[in-house]
C-alpha cells in the first residue's frame, strides 16, 4: 500500500482527462482542452441565462450596469491575467514544455467563467430567498422530513457554488455522463469549498467555510478529487485545487474593484471616494504620472475607468506574487486564506469592501428588490413543489390530482420531473424526494431575474397574458 501524499502534484493538477469521457485523447488541433473548456462554458445555456441575472443591482434599468454574465466575463479576463502570470513561473521552474504558461491561464479563465453559473435570480439574495423558504414554508418542512440529515443540510445552507458544479457536471447537457465534460484540471479550479453541506466548519478554514457539491454529484466530486491529487484533510473533505485559489483572487479583484464603478455611474458614490480609494492601491506607481494621466482625461467617468484599469493590474501582479510566496503551503493544504488578504495593501481592499457593504450593498433601491425576491423564490417553490407533491400522490393512489396541481405541473419542464438513464436509454418519473426537491430547485434556480417575476406574477395573477 502506497504511503498518502503529503503535497500535490502540479502534473495531475493540470488533467487533461475529461470527466465523464476518461479514454478522450488530447486534442491536437487548433484549440487547447483548456480552450475547449472555455467555449463549452460560453456556448452552454446556463451561462447565456447570466446575461438576466443579478449582480448587484438587480432588474437594473441602465444598461450600463454589470449583469452576472458581464461580471463573470470580467472575472474571466483577470483570471487569465492572473493565471498566466502564475503559469510562467510555475511552468519555468517545472521546466514544462508541454505546457504553457496560458495553458494555465486558460484554466483559471474557464473556471473564472463558471463561478458563478449556479447561482438562482437576485444574485445572494436568492440563495437567501430559499434558505428562508427552507426554514419557513410548510411546504419546505414536509418535503425536508423526508431526506436524511445530509441532503436536509444542503436545502438549509443552499449554496450557488454547488449548484454551479451541478450545472456543470449534470444538468448541462444531461445525457453525457459528466455534462459539459470539461476537464478534472477546470473543474478543480472552479472547485472553492471542497466538502459536502454536513462537513461545513467556517473555524477550520476558508475552504470549508461553504460546500461545494451536493450529496447527488459526490461521486462526480471525488473523481474530480482523485485525478487531480487533492490531498484529503478529513473523510469527507479535501484541501483546494491550487488554482482555485487564483480563481478567487479573480473574482474579489473584479467584484470590489467594478462593483464601486457601477455604484458611481449609477450615482450612489461620488467621483472623489471612488479616486481616493482606488489612488490607495497605487503604491507602487509614479504618483505624479497618475495625477498628470488624470488631468488629460476629459471627465470624471473616464477618470474612473483609467484608475479601475491601473488598480486591478495592480492587484493582479500582486496577487501572483502572493500565489509563488504561498506556493508551498497551498501545495501542502496547509494555507487557508484567501489571496487578496495577503496583499500589502489588503487594509484598503478591506476599506472599500466597507464603503460597498454601507453604501451600494444596503442600498434602499438594492434591498427593494432583493425583498421582493424572496416573495417570488419563496412562492414559487411553495407552487411548484405543492403542485408537483399533490400530483405524485394522486398518481400513487390511482386517483386525479387537483385542477390547480395538475396546470401548475403541467408548467415544470419535463427534464425535472423525469430521469434519464443512459445505460437504457429509458426515461422514469422522479420519485426519490431528495432527487424531486433538488430537481424543483434546479428549475427555479435556473431562471432569469427577469423570467422568475413575470412567471411568478402570471402563477398568483398579478399579471394575465392577453391579446389586443
Amino acid at each position: 500500500m502506497e504511503p498518502e501524499a503529503t503535497s500535490m502534484d502540479w502534473e495531475r493538477l493540470l488533467s487533461k482527462q475529461r470527466l465523464g469521457r476518461p479514454d478522450e485523447e488530447g486534442n491536437l488541433g487548433f484549440r487547447t482542452d483548456f480552450q475547449r473548456d472555455f467555449d463549452r462554458i460560453v456556448f452552454s445555456s446556463a451561462f447565456r441565462r447570466l446575461q438576466d441575472k443579478t449582480q448587484v443591482f438587480p432588474l437594473a434599468e441602465s444598461d450600463y450596469v454589470r449583469t452576472r454574465l458581464t461580471h463573470s466575463l470580467e472575472v474571466s479576463c483577470v483570471g487569465r491575467s492572473l493565471g498566466t502570470r502564475v503559469g510562467e513561473a510555475i511552468t519555468r521552474r517545472e521546466g514544462y514544455t508541454e505546457v504553457a504558461p496560458g495553458d494555465i491561464g486558460a484554466i483559471v479563465a474557464a473556471a473564472c467563467l463558471a463561478h458563478d453559473i449556479g447561482n438562482p435570480p437576485f444574485g445572494h439574495a436568492g440563495e437567501d430567498a430559499i434558505r428562508h423558504w427552507v426554514r419557513t414554508s410548510p411546504v419546505a418542512r414536509r418535503a425536508l422530513d423526508e431526506l436524511s440529515p445530509p441532503q436536509r443540510a444542503e436545502f438549509e445552507h443552499f449554496e450557488g457554488n454547488a449548484q454551479g458544479f451541478r450545472v456543470v457536471t449534470r444538468l448541462q447537457n444531461p445525457d453525457n455522463r459528466g455534462g459539459l465534460q470539461l476537464t478534472y484540471a477546470t473543474l478543480g479550479a472552479a472547485l472553492k469549498y471542497p466538502c459536502p453541506a454536513h462537513a461545513i466548519d467556517p473555524g477550520y478554514g476558508i475552504s470549508r467555510k461553504k460546500y461545494g457539491y451536493f450529496v447527488a454529484e459526490a461521486d462526480l466530486f471525488r473523481a474530480v478529487a482523485q485525478i487531480n491529487g487533492l490531498l484529503k484533510q478529513a473523510p469527507r473533505t479535501y484541501c483546494r485545487h491550487p488554482l482555485a485559489f487564483v480563481m478567487e483572487a479573480a473574482d474579489n479583484i473584479a467584484y470590489l474593484i467594478v462593483d464601486f464603478e457601477d455604484a458611481f455611474r449609477l450615482g450612489i458614490l461620488e467621483y472623489r471616494t471612488v479616486h481616493d480609494h482606488f489612488r490607495a492601491l497605487l503604491r507602487g506607481k509614479d504618483q505624479a504620472a497618475v495625477d498628470r494621466r488624470l488631468a488629460r482625461l476629459r471627465d470624471d467617468k473616464e477618470r474612473v475607468e483609467y484608475l479601475r484599469a491601473r488598480a486591478i493590474n495592480e492587484l493582479v501582479e500582486a496577487s501572483a506574487r502572493a500565489f509563488m510566496d504561498h506556493e508551498a503551503e497551498i501545495m501542502t493544504g496547509r494555507f487557508e486564506q484567501e489571496l487578496t488578504d495577503t496583499l500589502p495593501f489588503s487594509e484598503a481592499l478591506t476599506a472599500i469592501a466597507g464603503v460597498s457593504q454601507e453604501r451600494i450593498y444596503d442600498h434602499l433601491e438594492v434591498q427593494g428588490v432583493c425583498a421582493a425576491g424572496y416573495s417570488v423564490i419563496g412562492g414559487l417553490l411553495d407552487l411548484f413543489h405543492g403542485a408537483v407533491h399533490d400530483t405524485a400522490v394522486a398518481l400513487e393512489e390511482g386517483k386525479q390530482a387537483p385542477p390547480r396541481s395538475r396546470t401548475v405541473t403541467n408548467l415544470v419542464p419535463e427534464q425535472f420531473l423525469y430521469q434519464y438513464d443512459p445505460d437504457s436509454g429509458r426515461r422514469y418519473r422522479v420519485t426519490d424526494p431528495y432527487l424531486l426537491l433538488l430537481n424543483l430547485t434546479d428549475f427555479i434556480a435556473g431562471m432569469t431575474d427577469g423570467y422568475a417575476v413575470s412567471l411568478y406574477k402570471k402563477l398568483t395573477g398579478m399579471a394575465l397574458p392577453h391579446h389586443g
